[in-house]
């Protein structure tokens, strides 16, 4: 079982530092070209201004004017100036939206754009192969990069606008208000700014911690057998606790910066109301009227804070997703140009003959944070050959079969099956070249002679008698009474199942067999003969090993430890590779 790699603190740095400097330009040009749009923003926003001045200050002169004075006239016209100026925003909120589309739908175009050209290259690419995210980069990213760039402009130039509206009229009802509100306001603004790359690598290192932890669960899951045969038990949960207190320490990490951030929040927001309220004496002793120390807790609890907590709430949450969309959307393009002669690297030894099976470069990765199964696997199997795939569980042995066989595209790398290139446009001429024989073996109702013939419908009668012959189905064929009895498929052992699978594989043209522990549920005699009866008949065959019995019968052994490849002989390969020692010595040991 291969070990989690860890991966470093300072990576996230540097991916978000990478994704800042490549959006910056784009980002710079995009705006530029739309200085229309975003001065039209700016006129507009200046009315926002004016209704946010005049709502505090409306309120102050309503006091000390009127209400105060016994002039209730007076008061309520000041009041109506201020419900006024509320109404006539509406209007103006409804053109600001009409210039946002300006800004967010050519954004959405632009990264509609880039997608399918991303999509094409990477299709088109040396080794190539379809972008299993383009649906979703066309769909749902561009959808939540638009969304997310949207409410952050609305809630950003709400807030400076908004701000600039209150400051003007704290200035103007007295100017000792801003000694009391900025400083609190602009410390929490800074402990909220300088919290959101910290809390960004917290919620990234929390992410690939969990995901470790599953991985370790899930490898330690499978590979159990393993474990216990090779005595790695202390070892396997050494590394659980290693991966649980990784996301322990995540968590906690995650929760001081939360911490820090719902300060910055109360700095900003409660503070200056508090201490507005505790400097009340003092303001009053300066002349400051009571019309005025109501119109400056309007401007903070019905401007400010608002605007405030909208702000950091948007950014919180929709700046995080719109920095993460936006980077996967803009990532470079695949290069298109003719890939170069292969890196050397551990791997088996070069093609003494025409190729059957080639992999170079192959790297499969499920998910773009998950450590890949295979990495840089290079492999060639010839024509005629009988090669044997062992490993522990977990390990990629069937990730391996089920990108030579052309079911899994990999995520970089080139195959090749019997001279041609594997792509999925491809797929369906593959069928006549490989038959990939998966442990769950597949039986349909139908007649025995049906069944072994599915690969190979036009088979003479001698071939499926040689079959029958050369795997000792015979006894098989006399319990579910003759070839040309029908079967009835939950009436089948698993064993049964296999046999018959294997029949059908001996039976096809297909010149590459591929066997993921197909024999896993017959005994290993039986197991000996079908594996002789498969490697004699024209073509290559290539085992995934349920018992290290079949790596003794092979050409050539594959030996897969997650982190590198060895290939040779069963002798070659007790000298060379300290795990296949410890897995014969283990097999030899139990007797298996």
């Amino acid at each position: 079982m291969s070990r989690a790699a860890a991966r470093p603190r300072h990576g996230h740095d540097a991916t978000e530092r990478a994704a800042a400097r490549r959006l910056a330009g784009p980002a710079r040009r995009f705006l530029l070209g739309r200085k229309r749009t975003l001065f039209g923003l700016v006129a507009l926003s200046a009315a926002e201004s004016v209704q946010t001045f005049l709502g505090g200050y409306g309120v102050a002169r309503a006091l000390d004017d009127g209400f105060l004075r016994a002039d209730t006239v007076t008061g309520l016209l000041w009041l109506a100036l201020a419900a006024g100026a509320i109404l006539l925003s509406a209007p103006v909120t409804r053109r600001v939206f009409a210039l946002l589309a300006d800004l967010t739908e050519p954004l959405r175009d632009a990264l509609v754009r880039r997608a399918v050209v991303h999509a094409l290259r990477k299709a088109t690419a040396p080794g190539g192969s379809v972008d299993g995210t383009a649906v979703s980069r066309l769909t749902s990213q561009t959808e939540i990069a638009r969304d997310s760039f949207a409410g952050l402009v609305l809630t950003a130039r709400s807030f400076v606008f908004v701000a600039a509206g209150a400051a003007v009229g704290l200035l103007s009802l007295a100017p000792q208000f801003l000694l009391i509100v900025l400083p609190p306001l602009l410390l929490g603004v800074a402990l909220f700014v300088a919290s959101l790359l910290p809390m960004a690598r917290a919620q990234h290192r929390y992410l690939d911690a969990d995901e470790a932890v599953g991985r370790h669960a899930q490898s330690v899951r499978t590979a159990l057998r393993d474990i216990v045969a090779c005595g790695t038990q202390e070892a396997a949960a050494a590394q659980g606790r290693l991966d649980i207190d990784e996301a322990a320490a995540a968590t906690r990490s995650m929760a001081r910066w939360a911490a820090v951030r719902t300060l910055s929040v109360a700095v900003a927001g409660q503070l200056p109301v508090f201490l507005l309220l505790i400097c009340t004496p003092w303001l009053l002793g300066q002349g400051v009227t009571a019309g005025a120390l109501a119109g400056a807790l309007t401007y903070l609890l019905q401007a400010l804070l608002p605007a405030l907590h909208s702000l950091m709430t948007v950014l919180g949450a929709a700046g995080a997703r719109l920095l993460v969309v936006l980077g996967r959307l803009t990532e470079p393009y695949p290069d298109t140009a003719v890939a170069g002669p292969p890196a050397a690297g551990p791997g088996p030894a070069p093609p003494t003959g025409r190729a059957a099976v080639e992999l170079r470069g192959v790297r499969v990765s499920f998910g773009s944070r998950a450590r890949p199964v295979l990495d840089g696997m290079d492999l060639t199997v010839n024509e005629g050959e009988h090669l044997a795939v062992v490993g522990p569980s977990g390990i990629g042995k069937s990730t391996l079969l089920l990108v030579a066989a052309g079911t899994l595209a990999p995520t970089a790398g080139a195959v090749r099956l019997a001279g041609q290139a594997i792509g999925p446009p491809s797929l369906p001429e593959l069928t006549g070249l490989r038959a990939l024989l998966p442990q769950d073996a597949y039986v349909f109702t139908g007649t025995l002679r049906d069944n072994l013939c599915y690969l190979h419908p036009d088979a003479p009668r001698a071939a499926v008698e040689e079959t029958v012959r050369a795997l000792e189905l015979e006894p098989l064929a006399a319990r579910v009474g003759g070839l040309d009895a029908m079967l009835t498929p939950r009436t089948l052992s698993q064993g049964e199942r296999q046999l018959i699978a294997l029949g059908r594989a001996h039976l096809s043209l297909a010149p590459v067999l591929l066997l993921d522990e197909a024999t896993s549920h017959v005994d290993p005699s039986t197991e000996a003969v079908a594996e002789r009866a498969l490697a004699a008949r024209p073509g290559t065959l290539v085992v995934v090993a349920h018992r290290l019995s079949s790596a003794l019968r092979a050409d050539r052994v594959l030996v897969l430890d997650g982190t590198h490849a060895q290939c040779g002989t069963h002798e070659d390969l007790l000298v060379r590779s300290a795990l296949y020692r410890d897995l014969v010595g283990h097999w030899h040991g139990t007797g298996r």
